[in-house]
């Protein structure tokens, strides 16, 4: 495997597991604040991050690269409303949506077919994370403050299972 591409998808990979872990805090805000149905719907956001972090490890690893498991930064552990989760949660599928952008920019420069193809699935996955978080963040400016919104909007979030 291309050193610049393993190293770069190395970084993507605790990337990943970063997401992992912001969903979760953000499911365990969720839970204190007895919004469970976002709690559950940031908490199979959190397992589809992670599934998408063992996409990388087990790409690395069929490449013949090492995988370098990186300390994972501690994400926030309070926000003052679920818009302000959701806003962060959108704002966050952004970034990594610019990291993968720059991932398949680095691949074709190395000439690495295989790395682009396989980003491909992350491309078009990451269309559908934006969309899915900026539906929710649209939603809630609508509702606003109101506590029957909110617990409206709770209630459809719970409908979510492990597949959207």
């Amino acid at each position: 495997m291309n050193k610049k591409i393993e190293q770069a998808f190395n970084d993507h990979l605790n990337a990943e597991f970063y997401s992992a872990y912001l969903y979760l805090s953000m499911a365990n805000c969720f839970t204190a604040k007895n919004l469970d149905g976002m709690a559950g719907w940031m908490r199979l956001q959190a397992e589809e991050e992670r599934e998408h972090a063992m996409k990388f490890l087990d790409f690395i690893g069929v490449r013949g690269g090492r995988v370098m498991l990186k300390q994972i930064d501690q994400p926030p552990l309070e926000w003052a409303t679920p818009l302000e989760i959701f806003q962060q949660a959108y704002d966050h599928e952004c970034e990594i949506s610019a990291k993968i952008n720059a991932l398949v920019d680095l691949a074709t420069k190395e000439g690495d077919h295989a790395a682009v193809n396989f980003l491909q699935w992350f491309v078009a996955e990451q269309v559908e994370e934006e969309a899915h978080a900026l539906g929710i963040v649209e939603k809630l400016k609508m509702v606003g403050d109101h506590p029957m919104g909110i617990l409206q909007m709770d209630g459809r979030l719970a409908q979510r299972t492990a597949s959207k």
